[in-house]
């Protein structure tokens, strides 16, 4: 039991010693507070910086909707999805701050039933895009700005139903650590 105590608290410091090693935080938590606002929908996200102008991100949307759910009701979905990203600051400003380039994949699980008597529909599906936005960061902590992404899915029985093009946006609320 002692040993296995030990080896957590090198392997934690061995991570709190990298985290700081960089002389800038590596870490990104985020929030989309305008998916909560407008459509019922929860996304949080993690970037890791692998330095100060690039980082890979997943998002997790709890209940997310296809389109912003244009002309549909958000209850109709029962649907969740996890998107891998690669964030580039183009502005490569120190503090953070600037215009944000996100190439990514998007992965959606769950259905749409528009109503009880119509067939559910299979959303599984697999989007490719890109996405891009402003991220404003202040003392290299607190970040905020709004995005938009544009990507094609490529399930078949979801584009029967919904478009082949999907758009999204937010406003993401963060901490860096």
């Amino acid at each position: 039991m002692k040993k296995t105590i030990l080896s957590l608290m090198l392997l934690a410091g061995t991570f709190m010693a990298k985290a700081q090693s960089g002389g800038f935080p590596q870490h990104e938590i985020k929030f989309n507070i305008l998916n909560v606002i407008a459509l019922g929908s929860v996304e949080v996200g993690y970037e890791y910086y692998l330095d100060k102008y690039q980082s890979v991100g997943l998002d997790v949307l709890i209940n997310d909707t296809y389109n912003m759910s244009i002309g549909r009701q958000v209850e109709d979905f029962d649907t969740n999805s996890f998107q891998l990203s690669y964030n580039y600051n183009i502005s490569r400003r120190d503090d953070g701050s600037g215009f944000i380039i996100s190439p990514l994949l998007k992965f959606r699980v769950g259905d749409y039933q528009e109503t009880s008597e119509t067939p559910k529909i299979d959303m599984d599906s697999f989007i490719i895009g890109i996405g891009a936005g402003y991220k404003w960061s202040f003392n290299n902590r607190f970040v905020m700005g709004p995005y938009a992404n544009v990507g094609r899915n490529f399930s078949e029985e979801v584009t029967e139903e919904f478009t082949k093009i999907e758009f999204s946006a937010g406003f993401n609320l963060g901490f860096k650590f």
